[in-house]
């Protein structure tokens, strides 16, 4: 008998989703997918089927205040699921957490007691981790016998060594959670699944796939598992990000508390919507416009250069750690999309013996580099959706 398994990925205001059918343990087949957008403001749900036929498009009017954004929202996304699937059941719900904290290294069913562990999480991810659990909590609220699992962008990352995860700060701090935990590792941890098909070579060497989107991250994976990532303590490390600093001496933080008198909503603000490519650029947060304005816009160039050098930089310290390079792999909008970014990543990279092979790279081709190449380069897209369904079928199988 086919069932359905939905898999919600929640952003700030927004909700990417994807429905599967899954006809036995075996494999799944994705049905629909599509996106609630303005869930504070102005709710948008459009569904698009795998043949790219619109489904649904429609609008809400602005929620009530005080009212739970998330539940009028959700509700019609699991009612229009409900219709578009007729006799085939729901058996569950998926959903992409940003933070597991030091104890959530594995998905797991979702219950009152583990709802408020999460909670008790948000002061490590302010803005992220209430975006996730508000679709848990409608959900709970609206249909309370569905089957709701957590997945963790965290989890991934938990096989890092200590000297990895560790701040050098006072002991009081890593007692209290406050380390590195690393982020996108559905990401991650689909590259990982799909290399040992792919590349048995890159499967069980020493492989550095860049995250590249409005969010980017380096994760260095050795035989499979992560040893390394740029991201630490929050989204906020790391590589140039669409709007989000990356890399940062903290006293830049102690200058705009003394000097300019920010407080913490202010400098919030500039570190997470105004800083990375928009901040630097002074037009733009996205890659294609500031592709367009380069030629004519020093602050598009000077995006563009710092993005590339940061990406470089960062890279060349993930290599060390894993004492060399079999391969690199791109993925993410800016990783799958951007031939020129990889282009200008690969070329400071030949040092490694890294050969890319241009033609290959502007066909956006799974495989980039030269067959003399010393580093295997690959293209390949993410579907963090697909790995949310896995882990619903396998917490369910468990059960």
């Amino acid at each position: 008998m086919a069932t359905a398994i939905l898999a919600l990925n929640a952003g700030s205001s927004s909700i990417k989703f994807a429905l599967f059918h899954q006809q036995d343990a075996s494999g799944a087949q994705r049905i629909a997918h599509g996106e609630l957008e303005g869930i504070t403001t102005h709710p948008h749900f459009c569904a698009t089927a795998a043949d790219g036929t619109v489904l649904v498009d429609r609008t809400w009017p602005r929620p009530d205040t005080g009212a739970d954004p998330h539940q009028g929202p959700v509700g019609s996304l699991i009612d229009w699921v409900a219709s578009h699937l007729g006799d085939v059941p729901l058996v569950g719900v998926g959903h992409r957490v940003v933070h597991g904290g030091p104890d959530f290294i594995a998905p797991v069913r979702i219950t009152p007691d583990v709802l408020a562990r999460l909670d008790a999480l948000t002061p490590f991810a302010p803005l992220h981790q209430p975006a996730s659990l508000g679709p848990i909590r409608a959900l709970t609220a609206l249909h309370p016998d569905l089957p709701q699992v957590a997945c963790f962008d965290t989890a991934f990352h938990h096989t890092m060594p200590a000297t990895a995860t560790r701040l050098a700060l006072p002991d009081a701090y890593g007692r209290k959670g406050v380390r590195r935990y690393g982020f996108h590792g559905l990401s991650y941890e689909y590259i990982a699944s799909c290399l040992p098909g792919l590349s048995p070579r890159l499967a069980a060497g020493r492989t550095l796939v860049a995250h590249l989107g409005n969010g980017a991250s380096l994760c260095a994976m050795q035989a499979g598992r992560s040893i390394e990532t740029t991201m630490g303590f929050s989204v906020l490390d790391g590589l140039v990000m669409g709007t989000r600093c990356g890399q940062l001496d903290p006293g830049v933080i102690l200058y705009m508390l003394r000097a300019e008198k920010l407080d913490v909503a202010g400098i919030e603000d500039v570190l997470y919507r105004q800083s990375g490519l928009l901040g630097l650029s002074g037009v733009s947060s996205d890659m294609r416009d500031l592709q367009e304005r380069a030629a004519g816009n020093d602050g598009a160039r000077q995006a563009l250069e710092m993005f590339t050098y940061r990406l470089v930089q960062q890279a060349g310290s993930m290599v060390a750690v894993l004492g060399g390079l079999d391969g690199l792999v791109f993925t993410a909008g800016i990783g799958e999309h951007d031939a020129p970014i990889r282009a200008a990543a690969c070329a400071r990279l030949s040092w490694l013996g890294l050969r890319l092979d241009a033609a290959a790279n502007a066909a956006h081709a799974p495989v980039i580099s030269t067959p003399d190449s010393a580093v295997e380069v690959r293209v390949i897209p993410t579907d963090e959706e697909s790995m949310i369904r896995r882990h619903v079928a396998d917490c369910l199988a468990g059960e």
